[in-house]
C-alpha cells in the first residue's frame, strides 16, 4: 500500500526539516555541546513540524552512536523510532487523555529506567487539552525528573498552559513556513516520485496550505489524484476553487476606472466558474499588499517576478490611498462574508463597498517598475503648433479611461502636424508605457481628428506641460493662495498671537 506523501516525506533528520532554522540551529548546538534541557515546549500552528522536532531529539538522545545532532537513522534504534514503535519513545495526545489519572500513571512510570533505550522520551501533542488537575500533577515531576526523562511538549496554543508548567520548559515558538519554501518542498518531491507536474499549480498549493507543510503535502496528493496522476494548474484551481489573478487584476483596472458594471460582470464570471469568494478577497488583499510594497519599497518586487509588467501598470494606476482603503474593506468583507445572505451578496456588496468610498480624485502615484524600451526624449522642437495649449483640454474630449487616461495626463505636447503627434512623458511615469496604452491613445486621437496619425511618445527628466502637471501646479498655487488668506486674516493672527498657535498647513483645503 502506498504511503501518503506527509507520511512518506517527514523529515528524519534536522537538515530535512524545512522553514524551522532558528529552532534546529539552537538545538543541533544544545546536542553537540551536551547542554540538555529537561522539558522542551514546541508552539506552533498546526503541520509545521512539532511532532516531527519531536522524533528527531528522541533519535538524537538514544542513536547507538551517542548523543548526537546527527543521528545515523540506521541502527535499531534509530529504524525503530521512525517506525513508531520505539518502546523508550511514549507518544501521547492530550486530548485523548485529558484526565488527572492519566498524567499520573504517566508520571509514575517515569520513575523507571529506559529498557532499550538511553533516554526515556515522552512525547505529548496538544499539551494545552489537559485538563487543570492534571497540569497540577506536573511541575513537580518537570522540576525534578529522573536523569533518564525527557519531556516534549507541543501545542497550538501556548497561552492556555499554566505558567507553572511553561516556566519549567525550554520553550522554541515555531512560525509558518513560508510560502516559498513550501513550493521548493513540493517540486523536490514530485521530482523524487517522478510526477509530471506544472510549476504553476505549485504556489496555489503552497498559498492554500496556509504556512502547513503537512496541509501541503496533503493538498498535493488530492492533486495528484485530482489530475489523474499529474498535477496541473487547471486542476489545482478546480480542486482549490482557486481565484486566478486575471479576475483580481480585472477587478483592480475595474476599481481603477470607476466602472461599476465591469466590477459586477467579473464578480458574475467568477461566480460562473463556482469560484470560492473567501478565496478572492483573500488573494485579493494579498495583491493589495504586493502593489502597495511596489509603491514604497519597489525593489520587493524582482525582475524575475513573473507578474512584475502587471503589477508595475496596477500600481501606476492606483494611488495610495486607494490602496490602503481597497485592503481594508477586502479585510473587513471577508470577515462579514459570513453574515451576508450569500457569498455572492457579501462578496459583490464589499466590491460595491470599495467603489463608494473611494476618493473622487485622480491622483497617481510615480512608481518604479521596468523601464520601457523607448528612445530618449530628443531636445525640444523650436516650432510647435498653435495648438499646444489646447492639449489639456484635447484630453478631456478624447473619452479616455483608466490607464489610458493617466498616459495622455501626465504626457506633455512636444510637436503635432497632419500625420504626427509627438509627446513627452516624465521619467517617473514611464511605467505607463508598458502596456497597451499608447495603441489605445493612437486610436483614440485618430478617431478624433478622423485620420491616420503616427504617436511617438519621449522620455524625458520632466514633462512640466503635461496636464496633470498643470492641474498640479494650479493645485500648489490656490493651496498657497488660501494660506496667505489665511495667514493675513486678523481674526487668525490674534489667535496666534494671544494661544501662541500655529497653523497646520495640510488642513487648508482651498474652497473651490
Amino acid at each position: 500500500m502506498t504511503q501518503v506523501l506527509a507520511r512518506k516525506w517527514r523529515p528524519r533528520t534536522f537538515a530535512e526539516l524545512v522553514g524551522q532554522e532558528h529552532v534546529v540551529r539552537a538545538l543541533e548546538n544544545a546536542l553537540t555541546q551536551q547542554r540538555l534541557h529537561h522539558a522542551y515546549l514546541f508552539a506552533g500552528t498546526r503541520g509545521v513540524g512539532k511532532t516531527t522536532l519531536a522524533r528527531i531529539i528522541a533519535k538524537a538522545l538514544n542513536c547507538e552512536t551517542g548523543v548526537t545532532a546527527t543521528p545515523c537513522g540506521k541502527c535499531p534504534a534509530c529504524a525503530e523510532i521512525d517506525a513508531g514503535r520505539f518502546i523508550d519513545l511514549i507518544e501521547l495526545d492530550a486530548a485523548s487523555n485529558t484526565q488527572v489519572d492519566n498524567m499520573r500513571e504517566l508520571l509514575e512510570n517515569a520513575l523507571y529506567a529506559p529498557t532499550a533505550g538511553r533516554y526515556k522520551v515522552y512525547s505529548i501533542d496538544e499539551v494545552h487539552m489537559l485538563s487543570r488537575n492534571a497540569f497540577n500533577a506536573m511541575p513537580k515531576t518537570l522540576e525534578e525528573p529522573p536523569a533518564h526523562v525527557k519531556f516534549i511538549l507541543a501545542t497550538t496554543e501556548p497561552q492556555k498552559i499554566p505558567v507553572t508548567v511553561l516556566s519549567r520548559c525550554l520553550q522554541f515558538n515555531l512560525k509558518q513556513i513560508p510560502q516559498q519554501q513550501i513550493r521548493a518542498r513540493l517540486q523536490h518531491i514530485l521530482l523524487a516520485e517522478s510526477v509530471r507536474f506544472e510549476p504553476a499549480a505549485l504556489p496555489l498549493i503552497a498559498r492554500a496550505a496556509q504556512g502547513s507543510l503537512r496541509d501541503a503535502l496533503s493538498l498535493l496528493d488530492q492533486a495528484i489524484a485530482h489530475g489523474g496522476g499529474s498535477v496541473t494548474e487547471d486542476s489545482a484551481r478546480a480542486m482549490l476553487g482557486a481565484v486566478g489573478q486575471d479576475h483580481l487584476h480585472a477587478l483592480l483596472r475595474a476599481l481603477a476606472a470607476r466602472d461599476g458594471a465591469a466590477l459586477i460582470a467579473e464578480a458574475d464570471r467568477m461566480a460562473e466558474r463556482s469560484l470560492s469568494f473567501d478565496a478572492a478577497l483573500q488573494d485579493l488583499a494579498s495583491l493589495l499588499h504586493r502593489l502597495t510594497l511596489a509603491q514604497s519599497v519597489p525593489d520587493t518586487i524582482g525582475d524575475d517576478d513573473p507578474d512584475h509588467a502587471v503589477l508595475g501598470e496596477l500600481a501606476a494606476g492606483l494611488a495610495p490611498d486607494d490602496l490602503q482603503l481597497y485592503y481594508q474593506i477586502a479585510i473587513q468583507g471577508r470577515s462579514d462574508l459570513g453574515l451576508a445572505p450569500d457569498e455572492y451578496a457579501g462578496f459583490t456588496m464589499t466590491l460595491l463597498r470599495m467603489l463608494a468610498f473611494a476618493p473622487a480624485g485622480q491622483g497617481v502615484p510615480a512608481v518604479a517598475s521596468p523601464p520601457a524600451a523607448v528612445r530618449p526624449a530628443p531636445a525640444p522642437e523650436s516650432k510647435k503648433n498653435r495648438g499646444d495649449a489646447a492639449w489639456p483640454e484635447l484630453v478631456e474630449k478624447l473619452g479616455l479611461t483608466a490607464m489610458t487616461l493617466e498616459l495622455a495626463k501626465h504626457s506633455e505636447l512636444v510637436a503635432r502636424d497632419e500625420s504626427r503627434i509627438e509627446l513627452r512623458i516624465a521619467q517617473t511615469h514611464q511605467q505607463l508605457l508598458d502596456g497597451p496604452y499608447q495603441e489605445r491613445l493612437k486610436a483614440a486621437l485618430e478617431k478624433h481628428f478622423g485620420a491616420r496619425l503616427r504617436l511617438i511618445v519621449t522620455v524625458a527628466d520632466d514633462a512640466g506641460g503635461s496636464p496633470a502637471a498643470i492641474a498640479g501646479r494650479e493645485k500648489q498655487r490656490q493651496h498657497a493662495q488660501a494660506a496667505a488668506a489665511i495667514e493675513h486674516d486678523p481674526f487668525v493672527r490674534e489667535l496666534l498671537e494671544n494661544f501662541d498657535g500655529r497653523v497646520v498647513d495640510s488642513s487648508i483645503k482651498p474652497v473651490q
